[in-house]
């Protein structure tokens, strides 16, 4: 594609102030290598706080349908009010958008204080379900009427010995299991990964992540001979010891697949090893539509917002490159990257040495400065 119009969403909170930085990284990163041949027109939509003042709501139509229409997008943290009747709008556009498969690459970078001694032996890339488990489930508190009726249906014609409760249900199907498993398989095929691990609490939960671990292994024997071809090993760990195998032998895994709550356990506590979410970068892609995200949020919590970690942005824009073919535009983002922070710059946040630390557009002017 030598011309691609891409959606980007500002975000909320430190959101305007990583993307004005990571968007000048992506833009002399493609300026440098392609010189004028390739280029990207960048289109602003909305959503979160910026959207409610311009259009009375926090998720406008407008803004789904322009991702329908244009099927790249990449966007800041959104922060989601109180009373504002979404659990989350990030939750709310993957559902909307069937941007099924959350895919999360853990890979340290060197230069990086870390908490574990051998950070360099993480590198991981997670697919998780996007659309069901927690994210699809129905709560009822706890003497509602709804969670008293659906106790008492339990009890009375299932059997079961439930009393008083609040009560959660959490669906996992066939159909979008084997889908993520599919794109799971593919990706390893095309990008010459060598290990899928199916992370489940099939144990305990047997019809629910069970099946996932079931239904996963189905989608294995439609690409046998592929995986063959190409060593590609599948193999199943439970939730639990996955956590503990993290930590002890990070070197053994490779691509993890889960169902939506192990994923987003297991990312966070992945990012940790490596020096925390806010270098690690994600998207959230279906079938025609990518929407390519930070993996931290809106940091309230940061006193000046022009101080904040664009990284996990800017590497998220490096998978949104990947994906349009933009390849060596990624590579050298990527690589200056590490070369800025092995030179000990970076922001506060990450940064061993005081006299280095950059805010959020001096630490991608000293990434573009390594071009």
């Amino acid at each position: 594609m030598d011309e691609i119009t891409i959606l980007y969403i500002e975000g909320d909170g430190i959101g305007p102030y990583i993307m004005k930085a990571a968007m000048k990284v992506w833009n002399a990163a493609i300026d440098y290598i392609y010189s004028g041949k390739k280029k990207i027109i960048w289109k602003e939509t909305y959503a979160g706080k910026k959207a409610l003042k311009k259009f009375g709501t926090l998720l406008p139509k407008e803004t789904l349908d322009l991702l329908k229409e244009y099927k790249i997008g990449i966007k800041g943290p959104l922060e989601t009010p109180i009373g504002s009747g979404y659990r989350s709008l990030n939750v709310a556009m993957r559902q909307k958008l069937d941007l099924y498969a959350c895919i999360r690459p853990v890979k340290y970078i060197p230069g990086i204080k870390a908490p574990v001694k051998n950070p360099e032996n993480v590198d991981i890339i997670i697919f998780r379900e996007n659309t069901e488990d927690v994210y699809a489930g129905i709560e009822w508190e706890e003497d509602s009427k709804e969670s008293n009726e659906l106790i008492k249906i339990l009890n009375e014609k299932f059997g079961t010995n439930l009393s008083k409760a609040s009560i959660g249900i959490k669906p996992i199907s066939e159909f979008k299991t084997k889908r993520l498993m599919r794109k799971t398989i593919k990706y390893a095929l095309e990008n010459n990964r060598k290990k899928i691990t199916i992370v489940h609490k099939g144990n305990i939960m047997k019809y629910t992540e069970g099946n996932f671990r079931k239904w996963c292994y189905e989608v294995v024997d439609e690409f046998k001979e592929q995986l063959e071809n190409k060593n590609i090993m599948v193999n199943d760990i439970i939730a639990d010891n996955m956590f503990q195998q993290l930590l002890l032998n990070p070197s053994n895994f490779d691509i993890l697949i889960t169902p939506n709550l192990n994923g987003d356990y297991l990312s966070d506590a992945a990012a940790a090893q490596i020096g925390g979410i806010g270098i690690v970068p994600g998207a959230n892609i279906g079938d025609e539509i990518a929407l390519f995200e930070p993996t931290h949020g809106t940091a309230p919590g940061i006193k000046n917002p022009e101080m904040a970690n664009p990284t996990s942005l800017i590497l998220s824009g490096v998978m949104m490159l990947e994906y349009i073919g933009y390849t060596e535009a990624a590579e050298l983002i990527k690589k200056s990257i590490e070369t800025t922070i092995k030179n000990g710059y970076s922001t506060p946040d990450i940064s061993s040495d005081s006299s280095k630390s950059l805010s959020a557009i001096e630490f991608a002017n000293k990434i573009i400065e390594e071009f």
